[in-house]
C-alpha cells in the first residue's frame, strides 16, 4: 500500500531528534462546524459523480454509502472497482465547494493555536482530503502559519492509504519522524477515526457536535449517535468545542493560557 504524503519534510530542522509530542488536527468538520453544512455540498458532489458514471439513483446512493463504510472514503471504493480517474473526482468534488462562502477565519481558533506551548508540542494536520483541498482550507481559516505539516490522502498514488486504517496512522508518524504513539493527541469528528487512533495508543479527542447533522457516505446522520451506550468506553475524550483541548491537554498549552 502506498504511503499517505505530506507536505513538509519529517526531519527536525536542526537535523536533532525532536522529542515533542505532536498534535495532529483532523481538518474537515474539525477546524470548522458541521453547522456549515459543507459535508452535505461535498455529498451532493460526490453523489453527482457516481450519476455521471452511468449508475442509476438507487445503485449510486448504494455504492456511495456502502464505499464510504467499507474504505473510510467513497473514493477509496472508487479506485478500487472502477476505472476512474481519482484527480478528476478530487477537482469535480472538492475543488468545486464554495468554501470562500461558507468558512471564515476565526479569531478564537486562531488565538487557540497561537496558545499551544510550541517547546512542548509541534502541530501537524491529519486528513483524508487531498493537498489542495486540504491548503485551501487552512489558507481561508488562516492557520497556514500555525501547522508545521500536513499529511494527506495522496490521490494520484494507486491504492493511496486513509483513516481510519491503521496504515495510515503509522504512515503518518514515520511522515512526522516520531515513533511513540503516547505523544500524539489527535481531535478528528469521525469517531471510527479516533477509535482506530485510540487503538494504536494515541490519545484521542472526539469533537463531537451533538445534535447537529452531517453526511457520510451520502446519508445525513445526526452528530453523537455514532456509539450506542452499550459500545465499551476506549478512554477517548469527547468534546464539543475545541477550546476544551486546553483543560484535557493543558500542559501543551501555554502557562498563561490555562483555564
Amino acid at each position: 500500500m502506498s504511503e499517505a504524503s505530506t507536505s513538509t519534510p519529517s526531519s527536525a530542522p536542526n537535523g536533532a531528534l525532536d522529542d515533542r509530542a505532536i498534535i495532529w488536527f483532523d481538518i474537515d468538520n474539525t477546524l470548522y462546524s458541521a453547522s456549515t453544512k459543507i459535508s452535505q455540498a461535498m455529498g451532493d458532489r460526490i453523489h453527482q459523480y457516481f450519476l455521471d458514471m452511468g449508475l442509476e439513483e438507487e445503485e449510486a446512493t448504494t455504492l456511495h454509502h456502502k464505499y464510504y463504510t467499507t474504505y473510510g472514503l467513497a473514493l477509496r471504493g472508487l479506485t478500487k472497482h472502477h476505472d476512474i480517474d481519482p484527480i478528476d473526482f478530487d477537482r469535480k468534488c472538492d475543488g468545486t465547494l464554495p468554501l470562500e462562502e461558507l468558512i471564515k477565519p476565526s479569531e478564537q481558533l486562531k488565538q487557540l493555536f497561537k496558545d499551544i506551548d510550541r517547546s512542548k508540542a509541534r502541530v501537524w494536520a491529519l486528513t483524508n482530503a487531498y493537498q489542495p483541498h486540504a491548503r485551501r482550507v487552512l489558507r481561508i481559516l488562516e492557520l497556514e502559519d500555525q501547522i508545521e505539516g500536513v499529511v494527506f490522502c495522496d490521490y494520484a498514488e494507486p491504492n493511496f492509504a486513509c483513516k481510519p486504517e491503521a496504515d495510515y496512522y503509522h504512515q503518518a508518524l514515520r511522515k512526522a519522524g516520531i515513533s511513540d504513539a503516547k505523544k500524539c493527541y489527535f481531535v478528528d469528528d469521525n469517531r471510527a477515526n479516533i477509535d482506530a487512533a485510540q487503538k494504536l495508543g494515541w490519545n484521542s479527542a472526539h469533537f463531537c457536535e451533538k445534535g447537529l447533522e452531517t453526511v457520510e457516505g451520502g446519508k445525513i446522520k445526526q452528530i453523537g449517535m455514532e456509539r450506542g451506550t452499550a459500545t465499551p468506553d476506549n478512554g477517548a475524550k469527547i468534546i464539543a468545542d475545541l477550546e476544551e483541548l486546553r483543560e484535557i491537554w493543558s500542559h501543551l498549552f501555554t502557562s498563561s493560557t490555562k483555564k
